[in-house]
């Protein structure tokens, strides 16, 4: 299993770098991934992560991209949940690079 090193302890990932065990999250190490990507982690994009945590602790499940467009548009208003403002916040794919950062599993349907 890969693994990464962070704050001087071995934090295991997946083949795709996402967070094997969800105890392993903080939010320096989700900044820490982001700067893998160059990107600075605003207010907007904690809004993002804290929504995602929150619907996985609900569902235990990480949304795809369709769902969590939906259910953000839900409980943030239209926009916030669309697909160009995510983008903007997770150019590298909202629902993946997001659910990365916050220590969540891949989400379903995501390739």
């Amino acid at each position: 299993m890969p693994q990464i090193e962070f704050e001087g302890k071995q934090i295991e990932v997946d083949d795709d770098g996402y967070v094997i065990n969800l105890g392993d999250w903080s939010e320096g190490l989700a900044q820490f991934l982001a700067d893998q990507d160059d990107i600075k982690l605003t207010d907007e994009h904690w809004e993002i992560i804290n929504f995602l945590r929150d619907y996985y602790q609900k569902y235990q499940i990480a949304p795809m991209i369709k769902i969590l467009v939906k259910e953000i548009g839900k409980a943030m208003g239209k926009e916030k949940g669309n697909t160009k403002y995510l983008y903007q916040l997770y150019p590298g794919g909202p629902a993946k690079q997001a659910c990365r950062y916050a220590g969540l599993p891949k989400p379903t349907g995501c390739v």
